[in-house]
């Protein structure tokens, strides 16, 4: 039937912009997220053994009743199917420690869902990633706890010793690499993630390849990763060396820590980042850059997580300043 005959027939739909559609849904999208950080967790509980699945699976059960329970309160559509709870009790089990006590992981979860995300609106609505709150609310509640890393479960089990970054900023990095033996197999461990950290610090090769489907599928900007994961190797390369100036180790640096993590799952959250590429350009800097700066002088061996967290909180700012051009200004 042609435009003419439909329009006489009244069966155009008219409706306001944006008049482009796809299949793509939230809950498309959020199990996507949650499809492509599968294996790293997976390999995380083959590293650290069973307490890894347990506090995971505390993180996602505790994320996804908080979510319907606070729906039901507030007499809202109950949304748990969409994956955006479950996705947010997965990054924080990764953000943790796999030994810590079964409450940790449950408060966590509790504060990331029912006061970094419900008390702001909603999904949609908050301004700070909610996993991250929730890790910063363990940090600065349970110090200790959220500091003492288990050894590789398949290597000596129940041992706990210091992160890379740890022994880095404690012991310096001649040390670091001794541990290790030497520096390629120093790089190996920490690309392959056989070494002790948190879940989401395992392997940064199974988190590239995640990150790298979420990219081709369109869902984040490939900038954010690169932009951010490459401002902390150049600043560190700069700045970090124990020789001075330009005498620092930038690949270490960027394959240590909850680095690639951070870059591809949670500086690129939709809701949180900035939404023009400048922006998200501008963010992904400052957080390499605060990252950096709390990795060399700050208290904590890691930064990611303040850092990500404070650039959200300059998200709006950065909104109102970098605006994408108006259709047909300047002509």
């Amino acid at each position: 039937m042609s435009a003419e005959a439909k329009i006489e027939l009244g069966q155009l739909t008219v409706s306001t912009s944006p008049h482009i559609r796809c299949d793509e849904s939230i809950s498309k999208i959020m199990w996507t997220v949650n499809a492509c950080l599968a294996p790293a967790a997976l390999f995380s509980v083959y590293q650290f053994g069973a307490p890894a699945l347990i506090t995971t699976l505390i993180c996602i059960a505790a994320a996804v009743a908080t979510e319907y329970l606070v729906q039901k309160w507030q007499g809202k559509p109950v949304t748990i199917n969409d994956g955006s709870a479950f996705l947010t009790g997965l990054l924080l089990g990764m953000n943790i420690p796999a030994t810590v006590p079964w409450y940790l992981p449950l408060s966590g979860a509790i504060v990331a869902i029912a006061i970094a995300k419900h008390t702001m609106g909603g999904l949609g609505y908050n301004i700070f990633n909610p996993a991250l709150v929730g890790r910063a609310f363990l940090v600065a509640s349970w110090p200790i706890a959220m500091t003492t890393w288990p050894e590789m479960a398949s290597k000596i089990d129940g041992v706990t010793t210091a992160t890379p970054l740890g022994i880095l900023k404690l012991q310096g990095y001649e040390k670091l690499v001794a541990v290790f033996g030497d520096k390629l197999e120093m790089y190996k461990s920490l690309f392959l993630g056989t070494r002790s950290g948190s879940m989401g610090e395992t392997s940064a090769l199974l988190l590239l390849l995640g990150g790298c489907y979420l990219i081709y599928r369109g869902y984040i900007n490939w900038r954010v990763p690169v932009f951010m994961i490459g401002t902390v190797g150049a600043l560190t390369w700069a700045f970090g060396g124990p020789a001075g100036l330009f005498s620092g180790d930038p690949i270490l640096s960027m394959i240590s820590g909850g680095l690639i993590l951070g870059a591809f799952f949670m500086a690129t959250d939709m809701v949180t980042a900035p939404i023009t590429v400048k922006g998200q350009i501008i963010f992904a800097i400052g957080a390499g850059a605060l990252t950096v700066l709390i990795r060399l002088l700050g208290g904590y061996p890691e930064g990611v997580c303040f850092a990500i967290l404070l650039m959200n909180s300059v998200t709006p700012l950065i909104d109102r300043y970098i605006k994408p051009e108006k259709y047909g200004a300047g002509r």
